[in-house]
């Protein structure tokens, strides 16, 4: 039996999403993805839908201090 699909929400970091079977862009192709998937939430990264660790570089925080 396969595991179940689930969603991590790291703290000021991206989401991190395990054992998901597949990932479709806008225009409906399919993305290359492992069985541990970080995808971007601060909105940066330079290779969306994926964290490339810009949110540590630029400071994103995801609650107001």
């Amino acid at each position: 039996m396969s595991e179940e699909t689930s969603i991590e929400i790291l703290k000021d970091g991206p989401y991190v999403v395990k054992n998901l079977k597949d990932l479709k862009n806008s225009k409906g192709e399919k993305l290359q993805i492992s069985e541990t998937t970080a995808l971007c939430r601060c909105g940066k990264s330079n290779n969306k839908p994926f964290c490339d660790g810009a949110h540590a570089k630029m400071g994103f925080k995801d609650e107001k201090n």
